[in-house]
């Protein structure tokens, strides 16, 4: 299972909407949970580092890397292969702090642009959509 952490408050319906387009999809262990933080404790997760070492902790940065699907189908499944839990961070309006930076395992950029947290996790739910049916060799993803 795949779980999110996101900063901000639940969403607009659209947002609702564009996420569960692409979660209803999911299959073990591409399946999510979302869990809502306020935006200063996101930010702050380096502080008291919640996670543990059978987890691989991902932050969706503009400052990360940037990658492929199929990158990002590998590093997933890898992940999964190893028995660990993925978590997914996504910060609220103002981001996160260096430390939690710093203590991520990855730090992912979908883009050098900076896209609202909302908007984030409708693109986060389709590209895991996307990781899946590329891990399956389903027909979603083309090259």
């Amino acid at each position: 299972m795949i779980k999110i952490i996101a900063g901000g408050k639940k969403s607009k319906n659209w947002v609702l909407d564009g996420q569960n387009e692409y979660l209803k999809r999911l299959k073990k262990p591409f399946d999510v949970d979302i869990s809502y933080m306020n935006d200063e404790k996101v930010a702050n997760l380096g502080h008291s580092w919640p996670f543990k070492a059978d987890q691989y902790v991902v932050l969706m940065d503009e400052r990360g890397e940037n990658i492929s699907s199929p990158a990002l189908s590998e590093k997933l499944s890898r992940a999964f292969l190893m028995g660990k839990q993925v978590v997914i961070i996504i910060g609220g309006a103002y981001g996160v702090s260096q430390e939690t930076r710093d203590k991520a395992d990855f730090v992912w950029s979908v883009s050098k642009l900076v896209f609202p947290h909302e908007l984030m996790r409708v693109l986060l739910s389709e590209q895991i959509y996307r990781a899946q049916e590329i891990y399956r060799g389903g027909k979603y993803h083309h090259e």
